[in-house]
């Protein structure tokens, strides 16, 4: 039977994309790794592959159409042997416009020549014991519920372990489990949590502003991410703030004696490249708070993977830069010149943003003296860094003299960090910035 080609989910927070391009055409035929369309995501713009093989019989979601929903059907599939008139009247219902009343099942039997409505429909995504959605083609999710199969036990093969036909024609998962209301309710429903109070709505505040000139921006997914994601941090994370100043001038002196060695294979080093190194060192030492906050637990990573905010038009990314204390000042800021200016065209994929346990926000560049920063879940800090300033200081000899200061703020997430370890952290980050050959040893 046809199948639906959903919208699919390309980063753990998306919602909604825009179709962007169709990359195939009504009648065309597409096999498992096919690009079928480039999609609009709250991050980038990215390339959706088919997962079954088939003939294109429909295309139910016009190039340049916001705002499709997750799982809303884009386009039909047709397997060997269908034709267009095996799709059913007028396809899925597009994500534009849904029906006014449901039709009952009873007003109108189906024809010899067409299967029911609801065997042309695929089960819902399924998700597994901690709530988290299962990538399954629709064609699988009809196959496992035909056969009995629990989804959460069978690996995928298809892009990002999407499951898809063949992983469950060849499963030997065992049956899922079919509980009653009660036990749906007792074991597997989340307990209801009393809403967050709601803001002045929209109308409500618009009113306010009657009779003024203003300009109504409209909010693309990004910035819709930023503001759900950050209001979530700033509502469920318990911030607490450690400041220090850092004198930079061996730091800037090295730094100079390196990129004069360095000028002859292009590269420059720049304060931020140190900056990251003495994090990702500094995370080595104080292995406790190299950590993420996991709801009912806390995960201690290995690796200092330290993502790092870049501004871009409409919002910003912070691409992860994995294993950094292992990597050479050299090797560290050409990667992350190169993320920025993916993340700019808005062309870095999800593994390349997504994870780290440390963030650094440096606003340095742009004049600003200090600021704390919002720590991104699910990180255990962030580095808030200002500008190096000149500034009269007192030396180990009371003689007072000038240097230059940088100040930062280390934004921490109490459930993980505890203020010590906080402070030891930072400490750590100083050392390694004021003493920086250490960080070549």
């Amino acid at each position: 039977m046809p199948t639906e080609i959903l919208m699919p989910a390309l980063s753990p927070t998306m919602e909604e994309g825009t179709l962007a391009k169709w990359l195939v055409k009504e009648g065309d035929t597409v096999n498992s790794g096919d690009l079928l369309a480039e999609i609009e995501t709250d991050k980038a713009t990215m390339e959706f592959e088919a997962v079954d093989e088939g003939t294109i019989g429909k295309i139910l979601i016009e190039a340049g159409t916001e705002g499709v929903k997750v799982n809303t059907a884009i386009a039909v599939l047709l397997e060997e042997g269908e034709t267009a008139d095996d799709i059913k009247e007028g396809g899925s219902a597009p994500a534009k416009e849904e029906p006014k009343e449901a039709p009952k099942s009873e007003d109108k039997a189906p024809s010899e020549n067409s299967a029911p409505a609801e065997a042309a429909e695929a089960p819902a995504a399924p998700k597994n014991a901690d709530g988290e959605r299962i990538f399954a083609s629709p064609l699988a999710r009809r196959i496992a519920a035909d056969k009995g199969l629990d989804l959460s036990q069978i690996d995928g093969s298809g892009p990002h372990g999407r499951i898809v036909k063949a992983d469950v024609e060849n499963a030997t998962a065992k049956p899922a489990k079919k509980a009653d209301a009660a036990e749906a309710d007792a074991v597997g429903a989340p307990a209801a949590t009393k809403p967050a109070p709601a803001g002045q709505s929209a109308d409500a505040i618009a009113k306010i502003y009657e009779g003024r000139e203003y300009t109504e921006v409209k909010l693309d997914g990004m910035r819709k991410t930023i503001a759900a994601r950050l209001t979530e941090a700033k509502q469920t994370v318990p911030h607490f703030y450690l400041r220090r100043d850092i004198r930079l001038d061996a730091l800037l002196k090295f730094r100079g004696e390196l990129n004069k060695q360095l000028e002859g294979r292009g590269v420059k080093l720049s304060v931020n490249d140190f900056i990251i190194k003495a994090c990702a060192l500094a995370l080595q030492s104080v292995p406790a708070a190299n950590a993420v906050w996991a709801g009912d637990r806390v995960l201690q990573l290995r690796p200092s993977d330290v993502a790092v905010a870049v501004a871009i038009e409409g919002g910003l990314f912070t691409p992860v830069l994995k294993d950094a204390d292992m990597k050479s000042l050299s090797s560290l800021s050409t990667e992350m010149k190169d993320l920025a200016s993916r993340a700019r065209d808005r062309k870095l994929a999800p593994h390349e943003y997504q994870g780290g346990s440390f963030a650094i926000s440096n606003l340095g560049m742009m004049g600003i003296d200090n600021f704390d920063a919002v720590i991104n879940p699910p990180h255990g800090a962030i580095l808030a860094v200002g500008a190096g300033v000149k500034k009269p200081v007192v030396g180990k000899d009371d003689e007072l003299s000038i240097a230059t200061v940088m100040s930062v703020t280390l934004s921490v997430d109490h459930r993980v960090i505890d203020g010590a370890m906080g402070a030891e952290l930072l400490k750590h980050i100083v050392e390694n910035l004021e003493n920086p050959m250490v960080m070549l040893a």
